[in-house]
């Protein structure tokens, strides 16, 4: 409720400072963890129990500094990085830009974090506590090789992680969306999968909302033949749609509100791709709980935010959550489950 009373304060400083502060606020006050509870919304995916559907997207918490924070927020689950093998500093500032008129988002943070080594440290600190943690993993900019930086990555993570998220659509690295093309995004899967390890944990991929049908084909392919237990549909978007911010020409992925249309028709394309035989994790644009049945019933078993709460707050997982189990009462679904790909 007090948000809106310091909302004007924070958008008066550069928003990579203020998302520093709002790191450091969780990190002093975070509220506790319940144990997850059989609740309306709950729901099973990828082997994993979901205490609710709305997680927080990667880019919030690159380093695992405040996964339980956030799940204390009523976030169903946290994603955090993504992290590279080596600390990287990212592209140079600055790299961040609200579009208020817009209420979207322009980044171009290049994956700066400080690397692997340190984030296991921290994520290793977690273990025992309730609540699911999946860790989201890169290759360094200037890697030689750039599938053996997810291989290790997938490797020193597998053991720390509910869930890992290979992450090939951020448009801010140079050449790492040439991994989505079919034959490097093969060669990719096979040594995430096999660095994994058979008792390892679920791999989700995270897809770039730019595709063309053929790529969704292919991929789609790929993702049920590899036995992969989610896509993340999807990244940031490198498009333009009409935007009335003095920062709509800055280079980067835009998120936020504009990206809405685009993220729920790339949705609705991996859900016919795949005749619903894998399961969906609806990422962009979402902003109410509305926007996020939306998802679900174009078929998202999950789904996740980040840049609509630089405008709404921390508050905002608790209001979409209660809004959606209205929802599923008003449209009379028995469990969540019932209602992913209903439209």
């Amino acid at each position: 409720m007090l948000y809106p009373l310091i909302r004007p304060a924070l958008f008066s400083l550069d928003a990579e400072r203020a998302h520093g502060l709002a790191l450091a606020a969780l990190k002093a006050n975070p509220l506790p963890v319940s144990p997850p509870r059989a609740g309306p919304l709950a729901s099973t995916v990828a082997g994993l129990h979901f205490p609710n559907p709305l997680g927080m997207a990667a880019g919030f918490d690159k380093d695992g500094e405040v996964p339980d924070a956030l799940l204390g927020l009523a976030f169903g689950f946290a994603e955090v990085g993504s992290i590279t093998p080596l600390p990287q500093p990212g592209n140079p500032k600055p790299r961040l830009f609200r579009l208020v008129e817009d209420r979207a988002v322009i980044n171009r943070m290049g994956f700066n974090n400080r690397g692997g080594e340190a984030a296991a440290v921290r994520l290793a600190a977690r273990r025992g506590r309730p609540g699911i943690v999946g860790i989201n993993i890169g290759a360094n900019k200037d890697s030689p090789d750039r599938i053996a930086d997810y291989a290790h990555m997938a490797r020193m993570m597998a053991p720390l992680a509910s869930y890992l998220a290979v992450n090939i659509s951020s448009p801010n690295t140079p050449g790492l969306r040439a991994l989505q093309d079919e034959s490097a995004l093969t060669g990719l899967l096979d040594a995430v999968l096999e660095a994994r390890g058979e008792q390892g944990p679920p791999v989700f991929l995270k897809v770039a909302p730019d595709l063309e049908p053929p790529d969704i084909t292919a991929i789609a392919r790929i993702a049920m033949d590899r036995k992969l237990a989610a896509l993340i549909v999807s990244n940031t978007t490198i498009t333009r749609p009409p935007l009335e911010s003095r920062h709509a020409g800055e280079a980067g992925g835009l998120s936020g509100a504009p990206l809405r249309d685009l993220a729920l028709a790339r949705l609705r394309d991996f859900r016919s791709a795949t005749g619903g035989a894998l399961p969906l994790v609806g990422v962009g644009g979402i902003e109410t709980a509305e926007d996020a049945w939306a998802r679900i019933r174009a078929g998202a078993s999950l789904v996740q935010l980040y840049s609509a709460m630089v405008y709404e707050g921390p508050g905002i997982a608790r209001r979409i959550v209660r809004g959606l189990e209205r929802l599923m009462r008003r449209d009379g679904f028995a469990s969540l489950a019932e209602a992913v790909g209903s439209e």
